[in-house]
Formats: C-alpha cells, structure tokens, sequence
C-alpha cells in the first residue's frame, strides 16, 4: 500500500495566520488566551482565544471573492486557500474536500443574523466553500464532536487508499459564539482563568477559535517541509454518556490500539503524544487511565489548549499541525498550565520548550457522545 502524507497547511488563529508564525508564538510559550469582556456572548467575563476581526476582513478581502460571507466561512476560506496555492494542485475530479466543524454556521439562528437560517446547514456550508473555490466534487462535512479534524485526516487517508482521491483538502473550523459559550457555561465547564489541562487546580475549558488546512496526499512530489507519514489510525465510540468520558478509558484505548496496529508500532515507537487535554476533570482523568493502559504514561505529552483554548471540531487538525513542526523542528512545546499533577495516573507533561530528536508521534482526540480518534504520524525519511 502507497504511503499517505499530510503535507501543505495553514493555521488561521489568534496567534497568527499562517503556521509558521503560530507555531513560532507555540515556542515562545505565547498563549492566544485572552479575557473577554462581551455581554453578547456572555453575562460575565471569561478567558477565550478569538480572531481579530479586522484582520481576519484584511486577509478574505485579498482573495477578491464575490458575495457574502459569514464569519466561520472568511475563517475557512482564507485559510484553505493559502494550502491551494502552496500546493498547486489543479482541483480536478481526483481532487476531494472534507469540511470538519462541530457547530458551522449556528451563529446565523441569532435574532441579528443577516444570513437566512438555512445557511447553518452544515451541507449549505460545504457547497459554499466548493462553490467559491472551484472544486469539482461536493464537500464531504465530517461533524462528529470534538474528534472531527483529526477524524478528517483518517478519512482522508481511507479515501486514497480505496482509489476515489489522489489527494484530499481539509478545511476546518469553529468560533466563539453565544450557542457555544452559554453551552459549556451551562454545563459549568468554563474557567474563570487560563486553562491548566492535567493540573490538580484546573477549572475547567476555555473556548476558543481557529481555522485550519491541510493537503493529505499519495504524492511524495507534493509534500512540503514539514510533512509527515500517516502511519496508522483508529476511531471507536465508547457509547457511554452524551457528555461523559467512559471512566476506563476504553474508547480512547481500543481507537489507540487500532492505529498501532494499522502502524505496526509499540509504544516504545512513540516519541510525543499530542492529547486532547481540555483541563476538565473527566477528560483528563480518561486519557490518563488510557494512555497508562497502553504504557504510555512515560511518553512527553502536551494539551495545546492553553495556547488557543478548546476550538471543538478544528482543535484536533490544529494541533495535528503544530505536531507536524515539532517532528520537523524537533522539539517538544510546553504544555500551557501545567504545574501539578491532577491525574490518578502518572502522565510525562512536558513543562519547558525542549529539544529532542523525533521520529513519531501519536495524536488523540476525544468528545461527546464518546467519540475517540488516534492517529500515529512519522517523519518523513
């Protein structure tokens, strides 16, 4: 079987527009975690990391589009559009698009809203973003819970490997809205203050916002610098609570033991976890049962949340991203928050930007309904 890259890639956030600079601010230990004083989005203040809006119009309004498009749309577009014109790949009919958000459009449904509601459907979306940059093939929408974006990458992959693309674009994305917000609020989920994922005196998630890109390829002619492998990757539903983590792990487990298989790797092979980490006490405390399971409480791990906080369907592309430089730059970036552990078992939370040469690394990604996602990436040799 042909080996499968994840290659060209974009990270629109509030840490930057481009990966490069994003992953740099990553290394400076720089958080896009800001307070948020908006009594549109929620009565009182919390800690969310959220796009400039100014320069989120300057940089859609150089791509010269015509019409009118939301917020969530100019963050998909002027992403996945920098990822087109890297790769220079003509958009034929052996070219695939796979949309990856949690909630889309949802901010269309509110009372001010100058958009018709039907633009909240998720396929409304997809062929709005085929259509304004010319694919030939509908958008192919992947909204299954905080697991979308990494899911999108296994998808994909299976794609090309069964014949139907040569390469696949992924385009994901999700924002700061008042649905969102009050949500987690609702469920008493949200901090007050910076989030600390795997710490004893975490309070819970901040949200935050992001859009994100990437080529995945059978190409080798087409893979950039920081490319890597797509080695394996598992998906499983533990099917236990609509908002609850299975308390053994177990979804997370089985997905993990199905990309190593499908890699033919051990967890002696694994050089940095790249976890979903969202600082909630259940979530935390599931990866670690999880990984100790696999023995892999001794691997560096880091959470990203404390840089761009919890951005649901586009967390798990983007921190794929940063993961692909960290094997290329052969470093492992801090883990924002974290100062003790607040897990029942032993987890290597990496606390300093540190050099170490790398070879693979492992990608989770969990969400409601019990959604899980692994995926094992390696350096290209």
């Amino acid at each position: 079987m042909n080996k499968i890259y994840a290659s060209y890639n974009n990270i629109i956030s509030s840490l930057g527009f481009d990966s490069e600079t994003v992953v740099q601010n990553i290394h400076n230990e720089n958080s896009g975690l800001r307070l948020i004083d908006d009594k549109n989005l929620l009565p009182s203040p919390f800690y969310s990391s959220i796009i400039n809006t100014e320069d989120l119009a300057t940089s859609f309004k150089q791509l010269n589009k015509e019409g009118q498009f939301t917020r969530l749309e100019q963050m998909m577009i002027s992403s996945l559009s920098q990822v087109i014109k890297a790769s220079k790949i003509p958009l034929t009919n052996r070219v695939g698009l796979i949309i990856s958000t949690t909630k889309g459009n949802i901010d269309v449904l509110n009372k001010n809203s100058t958009f018709q509601k039907k633009r909240a459907y998720l396929s409304t979306l997809g062929k709005v973003i085929k259509e304004t940059l010319g694919f030939k093939n509908d958008a192919i929408v992947v909204s299954n819970a905080c697991v979308s974006g990494v899911l999108s990458i296994a998808i994909a992959k299976r794609y090309i490997n069964q014949g139907t693309y040569d390469d696949v674009f992924i385009v994901s994305g999700d924002m700061v809205s008042e649905f969102i917000v009050t949500g987690f609020n609702s469920f008493q989920a949200l901090s007050d203050e910076p989030c600390k994922p795997y710490d004893k005196d975490r309070k819970g998630v901040n949200i935050g916002e992001v859009a994100a890109s990437i080529l995945v390829t059978n190409n080798k002619k087409r893979v950039s610098k920081e490319a890597v492998v797509i080695l394996g990757e598992g998906s499983c539903n533990d099917a236990n609570h609509i908002s609850g983590p299975s308390r053994t792990g177990e979804g997370l487990y089985r997905s993990i033991q199905s990309a190593f298989k499908e890699g033919n790797v051990t967890h002696t092979d694994i050089d940095y976890i790249s976890a979903h980490g969202t600082a909630t006490l259940f979530n935390d405390e599931t990866e670690s049962i999880a990984f100790n399971r696999l023995n892999l409480g001794k691997v560096p791990l880091n959470s990203l949340k404390g840089y761009f906080g919890h951005t649901l369907g586009a967390s798990g592309l983007v921190e794929t991203i940063v993961g692909m430089y960290s094997l290329q730059k052969n470093t492992l970036y801090t883990s924002l928050g974290f100062k003790e552990p607040g897990t029942s078992k032993p987890l290597n939370i990496i606390t300093k930007t540190t050099p170490k040469q790398l070879n693979i690394f492992l990608k989770t990604a969990s969400g409601f309904g019990g959604c899980n996602t692994a995926v094992v990436f390696q350096k290209i040799k």
